[in-house]
């Protein structure tokens, strides 16, 4: 258990820094400083108070990143309740077991959220608000006794604050480490979804680490007091919520909210206006950049010829790399890629020109880190190394540096278990506090860990071979006209699913016919680039992309057994 907690720390930030920029609306231009945060964090503590919401009680939150979801999180843990944070990618079926699963007393929701939701189908919930304003939208009590505590909460708060609310004012309640303080139901790329319990000490380990991550070259924090972030990935996922939201509030760091996943474009506008110090990525962001910005350069024109004379390339990895961090605002210190695997060609090269990339590993079970190195530390298709002095890492194999084996966790960030799930916590979480990741690696002298794929999907021949998809798939999606690929086992025989590229194929005038040509050679070439065992047998051509979940990892389980 960590002498640090997350709520104490929160308390001492938001004093400290209450006349900073804590939240902005990228869209609606609306900054709050900490100050005007925990003012409206205050106004809901009256409410939980007159409601009735004790310590432990559940609260879901449902809707898109703005300043409001991001209040009612904060103000719901620092009140010592747990929060239920809902992904807006969910339907409403989904949302509704969440929030009966979660016994959750109250429901914040967005507006076009809160249409989809059918209140019979939630009988624990009291009262339901819109958290775009706050303005109550269902009372369960045929009195409205909820009703009218809203009705009356400017009274309260005036009455209770008679002279303004000010920075002597900011007071959390004490919320003992062990206490659960986030109830996050994942996202299922296996078709399920179970209720993450996690404590305000698996949180607070995950904070202590991004407060105090370092450039080793610089000896300066990469997250800081005035640094800022461009927050788009969901923040109800544990990974975002980490490090775009919960760790830039404990610092004094300040972040715009873009609401979802934007087009490109608008996300490259943004990048340039906000100029984020530290910028938190799913893959497919960079691989897009790279296919559309870089690839083109390189293949095409002088610059295609100049890349291949000594040193004159070097000059232009130069050029590139000015180019990209422009794209990005151009004061960006480290940029984190995680939630999925990364192409190695579009690794390879950033890392090559010298972009500040990192790919970190992390589940919704740890809070979500379990391993990240520094951009100058960082090693080639790792995913960095545990986290000093709060996680331990293991390959259950007898030769972890050379023959793959499932990797354990044990550590500050490790959940408590999956809520009222006794079965599923058994699964994966051993007494004596090891976690089965359910992904298979190695891991070198230094520490650094290379993931395999997953175990579910590890494809085991008939010879006893291990055939890892991932790695397939990887030198698929390099090749001409390929958007993103699957590998999947068809009664003995390797198959690849390719989704082509099929603007880019109409753009370049190439018919059906010619399409299948270029993937049938794809494959060919692709049977020249693996091992014998490895060799894919026969492909199938998809109309659309692959369904996927909100951080962007393909939901595997809809094509495994077609």
């Amino acid at each position: 258990m960590l002498q640090e907690n997350l709520i104490r720390m929160y308390e001492a930030s938001f004093r400290e820094f209450h006349d900073c920029p804590a939240l902005s609306d990228y869209f609606s231009k609306e900054t709050i400083t900490y100050l005007q945060m925990a003012e409206r964090m205050a106004r809901l503590h009256i409410l939980f108070e007159k409601v009735g919401i004790k310590a432990g009680d559940k609260i879901a939150l449902i809707g898109r990143n703005n300043i409001n979801w991001c209040v009612t999180y904060i103000a719901t843990i620092t009140y010592g309740a747990v929060i239920v944070p809902i992904l807006q990618d969910f339907n409403p079926a989904d949302v509704e077991n969440i929030v009966t699963h979660s016994e959750s007393r109250l429901l914040f929701a967005g507006g076009t959220h809160w249409q989809t939701l059918d209140t019979d189908r939630m009988p624990d919930v009291e009262a339901a608000f819109i958290v775009d304003d706050f303005r109550i939208a269902y009372d369960k009590d045929e009195k409205k006794t909820i009703t009218k505590i809203s009705e009356g909460l400017a009274a309260d708060f005036a009455a209770k604050y008679p002279n303004g609310f000010g920075v002597e004012d900011i007071k959390f309640k004490e919320v003992p480490n062990e206490n659960m303080i986030l109830l996050n139901y994942t996202s299922g790329t296996t078709g399920s979804s179970k209720g993450v319990m996690l404590s305000v000490n698996n949180l607070t380990g995950n904070m202590v680490f991004g407060k105090h991550l370092k450039n080793p070259e610089t000896g300066k924090n990469y997250i800081y007091k005035g640094g800022r972030t461009l927050s788009f990935l969901p923040l109800a996922h544990a990974y975002g919520c980490a490090f775009d939201f919960l760790v830039q509030l404990v610092v004094g760091g300040h972040i715009t909210l873009l609401g979802r996943m934007p087009s490109p474009k608008i996300l490259i506008d943004a990048m340039q206006e906000v100029k984020p110090t530290i910028v938190c990525s799913v893959p497919l962001i960079l691989e897009k950049v790279y296919r559309k910005m870089i690839m083109p350069m390189l293949e095409k024109g002088p610059m295609s010829i100049a890349m291949k004379i000594p040193f004159v390339n070097t000059a232009l990895y130069s050029i590139i790399k000015s180019k990209l961090m422009a794209s990005f605002g151009g004061e960006v210190g480290i940029f984190i890629v995680g939630g999925a695997p990364m192409n190695q060609e579009t690794e390879s090269f950033l890392r090559k020109i010298g972009f500040p990339l990192t790919i970190g590993y992390g589940m919704t079970e740890c809070g979500p880190l379990i391993s990240v190195a520094p951009p100058c530390e960082f090693v080639g298709s790792s995913c960095g190394r545990e986290l000093p002095g709060l996680m331990t890492v293991k390959i259950d194999s007898p030769d972890p540096q050379n023959v793959a084996g499932e990797i354990l966790v044990k550590g500050e960030n490790v959940m408590m278990g999956y809520y009222k799930n006794e079965e599923a916590t058994n699964a994966v979480l051993e007494k004596d506090g090891w976690l089965h990741t359910g992904d298979m690696g190695v891991i070198d002298e230094k520490g650094n860990i290379f993931i395999k794929g997953r175990c579910k999907t590890m494809i085991l021949t008939g010879t006893g071979q291990n055939i890892y998809p991932e790695e397939i798939e990887d030198k698929l999606n390099n090749m001409s006209l390929v958007l993103e690929s699957l590998i999947v086992e068809r009664k003995g025989v390797l198959t690849a699913l390719i989704v082509p590229d099929y603007d880019q194929a109409k753009n370049e005038g190439i018919s059906k016919e010619a399409l299948e040509e270029i993937m049938a050679g794809n494959i060919k070439e692709l049977n020249t680039q693996v091992a014998a065992y490895e060799k894919v047998g026969r492909y199938e051509l998809m109309a659309s992309e692959f369904e996927k979940t909100p951080k962007r990892s393909i939901k595997r389980f809809l094509y495994q057994d077609k």
